[in-house]
């Protein structure tokens, strides 16, 4: 694992908490390397947006809740774009049964999980199950986009993306989106996703 994979990890896992400044220096002794690599490496993880400098230290990069907003919206649009071309696919004979199923199985155990207030596992399930989505679109400019903000949007949402009142709601949703994705419908694939997708933004903006 790189400098850059480990500082990553330790970002996307909380180790690096909210409102925590890390110095440089802390960051190379528990890594067991130099300066030079951390630095290079948080340069990186800057520019991903995940994090900013201070000084010789650094904090999470928080998204604002207007830029939450921006973000799902844009979210919406990009992802409701994937699932519509997954559902041609599907509709074309060009997506196995067997990956539709696996999908409705990361959907079924993100439901298991937040219900067993499991929320860090559902919170990663939940993102499995919106990138293995987006991966059957084979588009990896719209992959490597959604990945990236995926990021952003888990370490500005930590405490907040699993809603107890969402539980049933998400369910409902994700099982929306299965059904149209099933059936091959486009249309359907999309709205679906988008209602998904500014729902959890609305229910953000009330927490």
């Amino acid at each position: 694992m790189t400098v850059y994979e480990a500082l990553r990890a330790m970002v996307m896992s909380g180790e690096i908490g909210e409102g925590d400044r890390v110095p440089e220096s802390r960051l190379a002794q528990q890594l067991g390397v130099s300066r030079t690599p951390v630095r290079e490496a948080l340069q990186r993880l800057e520019s991903d947006g995940l994090i900013h400098a201070q000084g010789r230290g650094v904090r999470l990069r928080l998204l604002s809740a207007d830029e939450l907003r921006l973000l799902y919206s844009s979210r919406a649009g990009l992802e409701g774009w994937a699932a519509f071309l997954v559902a041609h696919r599907v509709a074309d004979g060009e997506v196995a049964p067997a990956r539709l199923t696996a999908l409705g199985a990361l959907a079924a155990e993100t439901q298991e999980l937040t219900q067993a207030g499991d929320l860090a596992r559902a919170a990663e399930a939940n993102r499995a199950f919106h990138e293995s989505m987006v991966a059957l679109a084979e588009n990896p400019f719209i992959t490597s986009a959604l990945h990236h903000w995926w990021d952003r949007i888990i370490i500005s949402t930590r405490r907040s993306l699993q809603h107890p009142d969402r539980t049933e709601a998400v369910h409902r949703e994700h099982d929306a989106i299965l059904d149209a994705l099933h059936r091959g419908d486009a249309s359907g694939s999309r709205a679906a996703v988008e209602t998904h997708a500014l729902a959890t933004s609305d229910a953000l903006d009330r927490h």
